[in-house]
């Protein structure tokens, strides 16, 4: 029974977690991902540098163009999950809506 205690923290812990959506691109109306993370800084350092192996680093993808903030990861998650089944047009006018000229948001968020 005790043996149970530190996973019911784990589960407090996490469903107190904030999270975040993102999307990284290559460059203008380039490539897009959406990923969700519940530490938007450490996931695109990891992004940026090539850590993470997959569809990211196979396309370069290293600019941050948008971002939302969850008060939980649930909640981003869902976010996540229903942002993956748009058109890309609706994706598209939510970063443009929010970041214009698709600057790199990296830097805002690392200060």
């Amino acid at each position: 029974m005790a043996g149970l205690v530190p996973a019911i923290h784990v589960l407090q812990y996490l469903s107190m977690a904030s999270g975040y959506v993102y999307f990284m691109t290559n460059r203008r109306n380039g490539i897009l991902y959406v990923g969700v993370t519940n530490d938007l800084v450490r996931r695109v350092f990891e992004h940026r540098s090539g850590f993470v192996k997959g569809f990211t680093k196979r396309y370069e993808l290293k600019q941050l163009v948008y971002f939302e903030r969850f008060e939980t990861i649930q909640d981003a998650i869902q976010r996540e999950h229903n942002i993956k089944h748009w058109p890309r047009a609706w994706k598209v006018r939510l970063i443009v809506a929010a970041n214009r000229e698709w600057n790199d948001l990296f830097e805002t968020i690392s200060k």
